[in-house]
């Protein structure tokens, strides 16, 4: 085993711990993990993994991959576990809010995010619906909101308790997120290690590990602050260019782009 390999395999027995522990919490048994890692092995090596000019075979993969051909065959045939609602729901809600935060039609004479009239009046939730979600039905896109305490409705008035999105009670939800979010971040490792012609992407973190208790909440809050404040900076700009916002907006090419925060914490076995 290379030098390389060995740094990999502790990165990855690292990585999975978390991983295995949601699993474990969901009633997946190993079994099912080892069917989702094959497939996943036999997928890459199909699309990304091919030889310039020369079709993918199923004994090639095989090959690469160190499984049989009858399962790389058997895999191929197994459908694809998809949470694409689930992502675009989220992603709905999360554009809803971000819009009730910058759009001024939306927003009261300082600039903060303004108690809405639901459906009667002017600049009203359902404008900011059909503004920031398309078609979809405002009484949905509120439920959403609600089920997940991110505002609350006094009568015909809807008010913003969270300037972001976050499901708080669908735990399907969240489990999505751990397949958009964390891909993201392995994408961006692994870019910056392989990808030597291109700029690597910004990844940056601030980390201590003999921090006394009681200054956490302080910097959980300062966390939460300059954190927001950042990502609605980000968001002000970028979002004049998505062309879901703006149609009009002029480019070539589709590109996905932004910046995810996260907050982590552990407590440290003292010796």
């Amino acid at each position: 085993m290379s030098q390389s390999q060995q740094v990999l395999f502790a990165a990855v027995l690292r990585l999975l711990r978390p991983l295995v522990r949601i699993m474990l919490r969901n009633g997946v048994p190993y079994g099912a993990f080892s069917e989702l890692v094959k497939k996943t092995y036999v997928d890459v090596a199909e699309s990304e993994f091919t030889v310039e000019g020369k079709m993918q075979t199923k004994s090639r993969i095989a090959t690469i991959t160190g499984l049989t051909r009858r399962e790389v065959v058997r895999l191929k045939g197994v459908s694809e576990y998809d949470n694409e609602e689930l992502v675009t729901r989220f992603n709905r809600a999360a554009r809803v809010v971000s819009g009730w935060v910058r759009d001024y039609r939306f927003t009261d004479k300082d600039g903060d995010p303004a108690e809405l009239p639901y459906d009667k009046g002017e600049h009203t939730f359902s404008d900011l619906v059909f503004s920031y979600s398309g078609d979809v039905p405002p009484r949905a896109v509120l439920d959403e909101l609600l089920n997940s305490g991110v505002v609350e409705r006094d009568g015909n008035t809807v008010k913003l308790l969270s300037r972001g999105y976050v499901p708080s009670k669908n735990i399907d939800e969240k489990l999505a997120i751990l397949g958009t979010d964390t891909t993201l971040l392995l994408e961006t490792i692994d870019h910056n290690i392989y990808a030597k012609e291109e700029a690597p992407r910004f990844h940056r973190k601030v980390y201590y590990d003999n921090l006394p208790v009681e200054v956490i909440p302080k910097f959980q809050a300062l966390v939460r602050e300059n954190g927001q404040s950042l990502l609605e900076t980000l968001d002000q700009y970028i979002s004049r260019y998505d062309r879901d916002n703006n149609p009009d907006q002029e480019g070539s090419g589709r590109v996905t782009a932004g910046l995810t925060l996260f907050y982590f914490q552990e407590v440290e076995n003292e010796d």
